[in-house]
């Protein structure tokens, strides 16, 4: 099997890398990505880097010669940012992925998505696949998500879509460093009555959910799959254990969702009309760290054959570990 891996140098990418070289079946795999961080870096014999810009048409077609699996896991991944750049980052490249898939005849794309879709600033149980999707959908990234996937779908490829909630693990570099971000600036406070259960998901599961993509049979293509660690947890909890294992002090202050809704409301209208930057808090993040949000993936057990392979907890102390000793 010969695997093209795009997002090969972010989190979720290089986490792949790192499990699939482990499988005998996997030949060869071209891991790309815009530039690669040393620390991140997967020495094996299987693996060849070739770095560069999907945006660029003739890069990307180049790219897909020779193979036969296009894994895409690459995104302009931010609550917050202008349409454009969605677009051209989430859209057009997989476009440009789709015809090269076309042209040399590769037999399976699968496609890293993102359950923000479902996002509609209510508290939402058990969400499958299958739910009816939002009217408008909350930002640019999760809009540009959804039109990569209905081009996925009208392709006439044979297509896996995947739908991880919230990844975290070894490596993170996006929500829990955010999070730390924002206690060192004093901005964090738990939200609500911090009692709000969620669905997390350990980027060892994803990349897991990944490889049972390769090799699935003909009943599991061309299907969304929800992922998740399958054990949903309370989030502050969650929080506070990542806060207070990496030694601080774990979070007591609240504020009322009301009010810190209005106050990103506010934020988002200075950023757009006056400072043009990411606001420090969006009506995205206070829903997201306020309200309950699980996803059903009794889909993806029944008919990919996914099944976690490791527990929240256990990726929680993966992070904080590593964390520590890159700090």
């Amino acid at each position: 099997m010969r695997i093209l891996l795009t997002g090969a140098t972010g989190f979720l990418g290089y986490r792949t890398l790192e499990y699939l070289v482990g499988f005998n079946y996997v030949k060869s795999i071209i891991a790309t990505g815009r530039k690669l961080d040393k620390k991140r870096e997967i020495v094996n014999a299987k693996v060849k880097y070739i770095l560069g810009d999907l945006t660029n048409e003739m890069f990307v077609h180049e790219l897909t010669y020779n193979v036969d699996v296009i894994i895409n896991t690459a995104a302009l991944s931010s609550p917050w940012g202008q349409k454009r750049e969605f677009e051209t980052a989430n859209v057009l490249t997989q476009k440009y992925l789709i015809e090269s898939a076309k042209r040399n005849k590769i037999s399976r794309f699968i496609y890293i998505s993102s359950p923000s879709i479902y996002y509609n600033g209510k508290d939402r149980f058990n969400v499958k696949e299958s739910d009816s999707l939002p009217k408008r959908f909350v930002n640019n990234y999760s809009k540009t998500k959804r039109e990569a996937e209905i081009l996925l779908e009208d392709s006439g490829l044979d297509y896996i879509i995947l739908r991880p909630r919230a990844i975290i693990g070894r490596g993170d570099t996006v929500i829990m460093p955010r999070l730390i971000n924002a206690y060192n600036l004093g901005r964090l406070k738990i939200i609500g009555n911090g009692k709000n259960l969620v669905d997390l998901t350990s980027v060892l599961n994803v990349a897991h959910a990944i490889e049972r993509s390769i090799v699935a049979n003909e009943r599991a293509i061309n299907n969304i799959y929800n992922i998740t660690d399958g054990e949903p947890v309370l989030l502050w909890k969650n929080i506070n254990a990542v806060i207070e294992g990496i030694g601080m002090k774990r979070i007591k202050n609240k504020i009322n969702f009301s009010v810190a809704n209005t106050a990103a409301f506010f934020l988002e209208l200075i950023s757009k009309y006056i400072t043009k930057k990411e606001p420090s808090l969006t009506q995205y993040s206070v829903g997201v760290l306020s309200k309950n949000f699980t996803l059903d993936i009794s889909k993806a057990k029944k008919i990919l054959g996914y099944s976690p392979i490791i527990k929240t907890d256990e990726s929680m102390n993966e992070f904080i570990k590593w964390f520590k000793s890159n700090d």
